[in-house]
C-alpha cells in the first residue's frame, strides 16, 4: 500500500509543479510536461510492482505508440487563431480527436 501512496505523491507533484510553472514560464513547463516522465514513472513503477519483463516491453511498445497518437488532441489547439476557435471548442475537437487517437492505437497495437 506505501508504493500506491508514494506513486501517487511523485505524480502529484511532478503534475501540481508543472501547472504551478505554467503560471510564471509557460514555455519552460510545457517543455517538462512534454518529457515523457509520466510514461518513465509509470514503466518503473509497474515493473517494481510486477516484475514481468514482457509485460513492461509490451506497457512500453503501447506508450511508443500512443505519444504521436495522441498528439491529435492539440490539433485544434495549434489551428485555434487561424479557424477563431476558442479554448472550449479547441479543447472538445481535441477530446474527440483523441477518441479517434484511441481507435487508432488500438488497430496498431494489436498488429504487433
Amino acid at each position: 500500500m506505501w508504493l500506491f501512496g508514494l506513486k501517487i505523491g511523485i505524480a502529484a507533484i511532478a503534475i501540481a509543479l508543472s501547472s504551478w510553472l505554467a503560471g510564471k514560464k509557460p514555455e519552460l513547463a510545457g517543455f517538462i510536461i512534454a518529457l515523457p516522465l509520466a510514461s518513465v514513472l509509470a514503466l518503473a513503477f509497474s515493473y517494481m510492482e510486477h516484475r514481468d519483463t514482457t509485460s513492461s516491453i509490451t506497457f512500453a511498445k503501447s506508450i511508443m505508440i500512443g505519444v504521436p497518437v495522441s498528439w491529435l488532441f492539440f490539433l485544434p489547439f495549434f489551428f485555434a487563431d487561424k479557424y477563431g476557435y476558442g479554448f472550449w471548442m479547441s479543447f472538445g475537437v481535441g477530446i474527440l480527436l483523441l477518441i479517434l487517437g484511441f481507435f487508432i492505437h488500438s488497430y496498431i497495437t494489436s498488429q504487433l
